[in-house]
């Protein structure tokens, strides 16, 4: 059996690998560039806000490539901010950028970002992830967000979507200068992977999977290079996929929120991606995010609700859990009628302060 045939029922909508990306250099953001009308983005600018693009690095040396988004009527003091990135394996011109766009016009800095080794961030290979290095990535945009002249940075938090709302959590837990988080769609990707959808992956098919990555490590070390994995989102649906697999096409492969550096739009992880997800869980130190107010968001009818529900239970107060009425797991990635900015709005300024 091939290893993504097991893997499937736990990443088929991980889409990713895209033949491109250009490393970028500068910390800070005087040298930030105008993208408000040279880029392709799934949603409209704001006019209330301004939008430009910014590089930082990581703390494993990896130049991040992000968008800044400014309200024009800043007041006279310095801003709360807030960095997004997610869904996993998407790009900052897609979900992450819509969120900040939104709560840019409420008044905060936004900083949405494409994380390590995907986008227009660097990074080699191309088309891998990290529990480890994502959760960084968290952090640095943290950095760079305290060291800009407009920004409080004793007023910072973060959003994370879909996988990254694990990884949001994850870097909460550990960096305390991250003062309130809040999820949408919330997936735990190391729960994901090594247990599948609802725990279902017995030991035997994940000694398997394990067997099976190991051997595909012999073929790219002989090889010099790393294998794709296969392409989970054709252009083209069968029919019987599961409502969710057609939930994620209807975004990703459709103008409604198609990108080209997108992973989810355009291929596949390479093929060994999945190992370091298989033995690091990342909510492990929920419970430490406490005293610090956790806001999760789920969709009523989503796939992915009890991933969600889960976190809520294993956190400690503050937290709160809203679930939305008829939603399915994308209508959060892009439905602004849907997605309850308000509350979102009335949450980091009731706790950014």
């Amino acid at each position: 059996m091939k290893i993504l045939s097991i893997l499937a029922v736990a990443t088929f909508m991980f889409l990713q690998y895209c033949k491109q990306n250009r490393n970028t250099s500068s910390q800070k953001s005087e040298n930030m560039n105008d993208t408000t009308q040279t880029e392709h983005y799934t949603f409209e600018l704001s006019n209330k806000v301004t939008r430009q693009k910014v590089t930082f690095k990581n703390r494993y040396g990896i130049m991040l490539t992000g968008d800044l988004y400014l309200p024009k009527e800043q007041g006279t003091g310095p801003l709360a901010a807030i960095a997004i990135s997610g869904p996993f394996g998407a790009v900052k011109e897609q979900s992450s950028g819509l969120y900040a766009n939104q709560m840019a016009q409420r008044g905060f800095a936004a900083l949405a970002f494409d994380p390590s080794y995907t986008g227009e961030s660097g990074g080699e290979p191309r088309a891998v992830a990290s529990p480890d290095i994502n959760t960084e990535d968290f952090s640095a945009a943290v950095d760079f967000l305290g060291i800009q002249k407009n920004i409080d940075r004793k007023k910072i938090g973060i959003i994370g979507i879909c996988g990254f709302a694990g990884f949001a959590l994850n870097a909460t837990a550990i960096d305390k200068r991250v003062k309130a988080v809040a999820t949408t769609s919330m997936y735990d990707m190391t729960r994901v992977m090594s247990k599948g959808y609802h725990d279902i992956v017995t030991l035997e098919e994940r000694t398997k999977i394990l067997e099976q990555l190991g051997e595909q490590r012999w073929k790219d070390a002989e090889a010099g290079t790393f294998a794709s994995g296969a392409i989970l989102n054709p252009e083209k649906l069968k029919g019987d996929e599961p409502q969710f697999v057609k939930d994620y096409h209807d975004y990703y492969r459709t103008p409604r929120g198609y990108h080209e550096r997108s992973l989810n739009s355009t291929g596949a992880w390479n093929a060994t991606n999945a190992l370091s997800f298989m033995n690091m869980p990342i909510l492990t130190y929920i419970k430490e995010i406490s005293p610090r107010p956790m806001l999760l968001i789920a969709g009523e009818k989503a796939h992915s609700r009890y991933f969600s529900e889960d976190a809520y239970t294993m956190a400690a107060e503050p937290r709160e859990l809203i679930i939305i009425p008829n939603a399915v797991h994308v209508d959060l990635y892009d439905k602004v009628n849907i997605i309850p900015f308000d509350q979102l709005n009335t949450f980091f300024r009731e706790n950014l302060k």
